[in-house]
């Protein structure tokens, strides 16, 4: 079973949480993150994205961003843009768009149930990206930025967070620039806390990763890293436990993640569209865009046109967890069969496209000559991720994307 604990989460005063909230590190750029910070000093991106308070061109992985990371969490700190809750506490965080709102509990997990698979992955981890991810732990003493975790959804918290969504007044309520909702409440009552706490404890037998396994990655091994280093270590200590926002997995939803590619791997458009016949059934829809309607379809954009691609029944296997996806039906048959695409973690023939920025984006980058074909896929259910997390298989990269993404800065987990 999980163990989630209550924490004294660094927070923000509510009169500047709108400017100091910011997107997660990893989905903008230096570039974008000196744009999106600009004449905002309370921006959480000072500290996530230091590198934007030195000159342009630096190494965001030199030490000069690290220590600039640590100078900024300090100011942060002493000028009282972040401030200890006196008591450990659970927290709500809420997020809504497109008028769908989704409800996750704030708390601390345990780095043993990391290690002991308690919470499941379903991707592959890059040793350089946890490094650079444990360094920023490790210099800060904190999980600045939280993981986003679900669970299968239990009616008693369930009732818990809708009883306080209810009767209690959202410590934090805005509307970030994108237009998503960010809605933050938090639970003083200490008797709710323990309830919590052993509902987890008793009725939650595991934990998912939804996004974020580097930082999963890198704050459980910091936390490794500390027990190991501390002689007189007796289990309890804050190092212990990393911050999750952990969403039922009935209120979640995957949004597609799509794919470029540059060339045809010196195919003539002829032999590429005969090959692909080979493996799936091709129509012509026309200019107007496509959307895949149904798992095992997808849309290709191609030359100005959209396709709809279907695969052959014989193409796939429904008894297995990753063949089955359409992921890996469209990387075996098209990207490598076809397109010489070996590894998608490395070759730069090809990129990915989060749903979120639309299909139009697809064809823009095609018709602007960036790239040669495009495919835009249909989303992986929660049922998917969590059946392949359970099997012990891992996805294929670049699978999921998940939409809205958590706002860092709501609240931190410091480890003193």
């Amino acid at each position: 079973m999980a163990i989630v604990k209550p924490f004294k989460g660094l927070r923000p005063p509510k009169e500047i949480v709108k400017q100091l909230a910011s997107r997660p590190y990893d989905v903008l750029n230096s570039e974008e993150a000196r744009i999106e910070a600009a004449n905002n000093p309370y921006s959480l991106l000072r500290v996530t994205k230091a590198e934007i308070d030195l000159p342009k061109g630096i190494d965001e992985h030199s030490q000069e961003v690290y220590d600039k990371v640590v100078e900024n969490f300090k100011m942060f700190k002493d000028k009282k843009w972040l401030v200890q809750d006196a008591e450990e506490k659970f927290y709500i965080y809420a997020q809504t768009m497109d008028g769908r709102t989704q409800y996750g509990i704030v708390g601390c997990t345990h780095i043993d149930d990391y290690l002991n698979n308690v919470i499941k992955k379903h991707e592959l981890t890059r040793k350089d990206k946890e490094e650079d991810r444990m360094i920023h732990v490790r210099i800060t003493n904190a999980n600045v930025e939280p993981v986003f975790f679900s669970y299968p959804a239990n009616p008693k918290i369930d009732a818990i967070v809708s009883k306080i969504v209810k009767e209690q007044t959202p410590e934090y309520d805005f509307v970030a620039d994108d237009g998503f909702g960010h809605h933050f409440w938090v639970i003083n009552d200490d008797a709710i806390n323990k309830q919590i706490v052993e509902i987890f404890a008793k009725e939650v037998p595991a934990l998912y990763v939804a996004d974020g396994h580097h930082r999963t990655a890198a704050a459980a091994l910091v936390g490794g890293e500390k027990r190991a280093n501390n002689p007189n270590h007796t289990g309890n200590e804050e190092y212990n436990y990393f911050m999750a926002v952990i969403f039922p997995d009935n209120q979640l939803k995957i949004i597609d993640y799509n794919r470029v590619v540059k060339d045809l791997n010196g195919l003539t458009e002829d032999e590429f569209f005969l090959a692909l016949q080979d493996d799936f059934e091709v129509h012509n829809m026309s200019q107007a865009i496509y959307t895949p309607k149904k798992l095992h379809e997808f849309s290709m954009y191609f030359n100005r046109y959209w396709y709809r691609l279907r695969a052959k029944p014989d193409t796939f296997d429904d008894n297995d967890p990753i063949g089955v996806l359409d992921v890996t039906i469209l990387s075996n048959l098209v990207l490598d069969k076809l397109l010489g695409i070996k590894d998608l973690r490395t070759d730069k023939r090809i990129d990915f496209v989060g749903g979120i920025r639309g299909l139009g984006e697809l064809k823009r980058r095609v018709d602007s000559g960036e790239m040669a074909v495009a495919f835009a896929l249909y989303p992986v259910s929660m049922k998917q991720l969590i059946d392949i997390a359970d099997t012990g298989n891992i996805m294929p990269p670049k699978t999921t994307w998940f939409e809205p993404k958590l706002r860092s800065g709501l609240v931190i987990h410091e480890l003193e």
